[in-house]
């Protein structure tokens, strides 16, 4: 294993790095393969942009510069005047967007960096955005959970990460889900994304953590193969799962989008790009766009791990530990082996059988596409056609996603977003 205590690109004067690690376009093939419904649903060519590409590979290997440097003050001795604690960090991010004066150089880089609103975010655009997203109700945690966090682990390197830190493992698998659930119900609240709310204070949180993640894990990282553990290429990919892929996946599922709810979902989505660290050059509200990268981070990527087929399976079996509120233990159950049974059925709809496969997982009947497509059809097109429609799909939508957020936490409220240790 490659061992890379600074965490940068692999290399020395006498033998610079390579441009890409090793993993870099070695399932091209499977890519392409995967990103055949992509390619149909968008209209998209399958021309490569090798220019892009090269950018691609590039980025594995390039991490949060500011997160980085704020990780770094971390591991500063005692005494250090420039040293940064966890206490520190949490304490500055409550008080924001008012920042003590006395606060360590990299933590008031970071954080001048999170409140400071570039001069194009459009709050209007946001706040719309995140009302398309409430009006999505339940179908936004099914192609959240199957489409982009399942489908993500068709792919060696973050789920390997994943599995290494303990993340995702386990009887913390539900909780993780809930954690993650919860960060996004925060972000599309109203109001959710102003400097010192509850979404950007999250976000802001979530950017910390992964920066000192990649301090921690990069000592035994395979650097060489995978790039940085957490790193811009990624970071990229993983944008990409939250704006352009859960929109496609919803209008599948038959929630409909309009042209203008699409642009302010990806506008909302990428300030919080910004807000995660993520380089501007991998920062796009413009749909098409997005999914033109998502299809070169596809043929980008290293094909599929154990780590992934374990991290699927676990993420499936946590449905089934879902609490519902059903006071008859016979009803609870049922309805847990009901929501296991549909998330597979959806997920076949998504991977296709050899997805599915490929995963370790066995391939179900479709049954629950129709079901969805026939719920949304009603409550969208139907009921939200009548008048004040609009407003009763986001309250409903809302409440949706605010019962499956609780149905997460079956000991209590989430406490999300905990920054891991950092020694």
């Amino acid at each position: 294993m490659t061992r890379n205590r600074e965490a940068t690109t692999p290399g020395t004067d006498e033998n610079p790095p390579p441009p890409h690690p090793s993993s870099f376009r070695e399932a091209e093939a499977r890519g392409r393969r995967i990103a055949r419904p992509l390619l149909l649903l968008t209209g998209l060519g399958g021309d490569v942009d090798e220019a892009l590409m090269a950018r691609l590979g590039a980025a594995r290997f390039r991490a949060d510069a500011l997160g980085a440097a704020l990780a770094a003050a971390t591991r500063l001795p005692a005494g250090d005047p420039h040293r940064v604690t966890r206490a520190r960090i949490g304490t500055a991010l409550r008080a924001a967007p008012e920042l003590p004066p006395d606060l360590p150089p990299a933590l008031r880089a970071f954080l001048d960096h999170a409140t400071a609103v570039p001069d194009w975010v459009d709050r209007d655009r946001i706040e719309r955005g995140a009302a398309a997203y409430r009006r999505l109700g339940r179908t936004s945690a099914d192609v959240l959970t199957l489409l982009s966090l399942v489908g993500g682990y068709r792919f060696g390197g973050p789920a390997d990460l994943l599995v290494r830190t303990g993340g995702l493992t386990g009887d913390t698998t539900l909780r993780r889900l809930g954690e993650t659930s919860a960060w996004a119900h925060a972000v599309t609240r109203p109001g959710g994304l102003l400097p010192g709310a509850e979404g950007w204070r999250l976000t802001v949180h979530v950017r910390a953590m992964h920066a000192l993640v990649n301090a921690r894990f990069a000592p035994g990282w395979d650097t060489a193969r995978w790039g940085l553990p957490i790193n811009q290429a990624d970071q990229a990919a993983t944008l990409g799962l939250f704006d352009a892929t859960l929109i496609l996946g919803s209008r599948v599922l038959g929630a409909p989008l309009t042209r203008r709810d699409r642009d302010d979902l990806m506008h909302l989505w990428r300030y919080v790009g910004l807000l995660m660290g993520v380089d501007p050059e991998w920062l796009t509200d413009d749909e098409r766009v997005r999914h033109r990268l998502n299809h070169h981070i596809l043929l980008a990527a290293a094909g599929q791990t154990q780590a992934g087929r374990d991290l699927a399976r676990l993420t499936v079996d946590a449905q089934a530990q879902r609490r519902f509120g059903h006071a008859d233990p016979t009803v609870e159950r049922l309805h847990q082996r009901y929501e296991r049974a549909r998330q597979l059925s959806l997920l076949t709809v998504f991977m296709g059988p050899t997805g599915m496969r490929e995963l370790g997982l066995r391939p179900r009947l479709p049954w629950a596409l129709p079901l969805s497509l026939a719920a949304n059809t009603v409550r969208h097109r139907l009921l939200g056609a009548l008048p004040g429609g609009r407003g009763r799909r986001e309250e409903h939508g809302a409440r949706a996603q605010a019962r499956h957020l609780a149905s997460l936490f079956p000991d209590g409220p989430a406490a999300v977003a905990h920054l891991p240790e950092t020694g």
